[in-house]
């Protein structure tokens, strides 16, 4: 029996007609000396995935996310409403050196981005509580270990 023989990597013989410009790493991995941030991917697909869908309760549903909370004094919050905000930064403003007024930069159509923002409703019959998309990742997290922040059983 032969011993395996090593994978040749990027060294190929001379003659090989192989161009190095094509992909090696995971693409849903962070960029060379940047931190993968799953957080912010799983509000995304939240967000796109909610948007997307046609059967809006099948999607909750299927994210897990939860259709009632509890509240500070232990009373049970339902899910009433899901809503979605889109804005558009066209320019920005600071104050101005030595002066009372602010700066106003407008951006190029180039520069205009569109940020979206999720919030998830709760009632009660005596109280109401807003759950930004940033926490709704975080409770969904912590279901994901049993419900113990930082994954502990």
């Amino acid at each position: 029996m032969s011993a395996p023989k090593p994978d040749p990597g990027h060294n190929h013989p001379p003659d090989h007609r192989h161009l190095h410009s094509h992909p090696h790493a995971d693409p849903q991995a962070a960029a060379p000396g940047q931190v993968r941030d799953d957080d912010a991917l799983l509000a995304d697909a939240l967000m796109e995935g909610f948007d997307a869908a046609e059967d809006k309760p099948s999607f909750l549903r299927m994210a897990r996310i939860p259709d009632h909370l509890h509240g500070a004094e232990g009373e049970v919050l339902r899910l009433v409403d899901v809503e979605m905000r889109y804005a558009y930064q066209v320019g920005t403003a600071s104050p101005a050196f030595n002066a009372a007024e602010l700066v106003y930069l407008p951006f190029p159509a180039s520069l205009v981005r569109e940020r979206a923002t999720m919030n998830f409703v709760y009632v009660s019959l005596r109280s109401r509580r807003d759950v930004d998309l940033r926490e709704m990742v975080l409770i969904l997290r912590e279901s994901e270990h049993g419900g113990r922040p930082g994954g502990g059983h």
